[in-house]
């Protein structure tokens, strides 16, 4: 009877690509290469804007982007505030900035090898110069990427750039003592739960863990909410921000 008034009343939920992936991570290999192939065009596409050309499939770089997917599938977590593909994109570009990083070097042990005249040593100068600049290009690019990805996740949770503006803490020990209650958040398995489902702080058990008043917690609520969702998420050069905090 049960199945069938779900039927009559659509009441079964229409399986997300993020409840497909948690059935992967629990052992569904099939689901797995099935969802893999699904997506073989939206991996061509992230790292073709990577590459800053076309890519197909015969394409070494979009092998790593491949590799790069099935990475993001392994390591996605709803706890990361974020859509798979939104991660998925993040990981690519990744991992297909660092191959061609690596690509680069070998290119100029390359040219290392081989010069010996002047013009050599000034062709070396020239390649050095232009991958340089590809590179700082190539990380800028990915920065604004991880900016957007941020505020998009911000609004999740109501927030924005000018509310973190407006409410961060103006004194520099006030800034690290909301960072270190953030700190508490996502190391905490509970508050990191409660954070990322209902969107909100764990205040009462929050205020026992750490020596910050409850009225001071409330008052950076939203700068201690935007650290917190730094802190737990994979981005490259956002969390360079942080990194001392979560190194301690």
């Amino acid at each position: 009877m049960k199945p069938m008034l779900s039927l009559l009343f659509n009441l079964r939920r229409k399986q997300t690509l993020e409840d497909k992936v948690l059935d992967i991570q629990n052992g569904s290999t099939y689901l797995k290469e099935e969802l893999i192939s699904d997506y073989k065009p939206f991996i061509a596409k992230t790292v073709s804007k990577v590459c800053k050309r076309y890519i197909s499939e015969t394409d070494d770089e979009f092998s790593i982007g491949l590799i790069a997917f099935n990475e993001s599938i392994e390591k996605y977590s709803p706890e990361r505030g974020s859509s798979l593909l939104s991660f998925a994109e993040l990981i690519i570009k990744r991992r297909v900035i660092d191959f061609i990083r690596k690509e680069s070097r070998q290119q100029n042990v390359k040219l290392d090898l081989q010069q010996g005249d002047d013009e050599q040593v000034q062709n070396k100068y020239e390649v050095d110069a232009s991958v340089e600049s590809y590179h700082l290009k190539l990380e800028e690019e990915h920065r604004r990427d991880e900016i957007l990805h941020y505020q998009t996740v911000l609004k999740q949770f109501d927030l924005s750039f000018q509310d973190l503006v407006e409410n961060s803490p103006k004194h520099t020990d006030a800034r690290e003592n909301a960072m270190l209650v953030a700190k508490e958040v996502v190391q905490n398995p509970e508050f990191k739960r409660i954070l990322f489902e209902k969107k909100r702080l764990p205040m009462k058990d929050l205020e026992k863990e750490v020596a910050v008043s409850r009225k001071t917690i409330e008052r950076n609520r939203k700068y201690i909410i935007a650290v917190s969702i730094l802190m737990a998420s994979d981005y490259l050069y956002l969390k360079e921000y942080v990194k001392g905090v979560m190194d301690n």
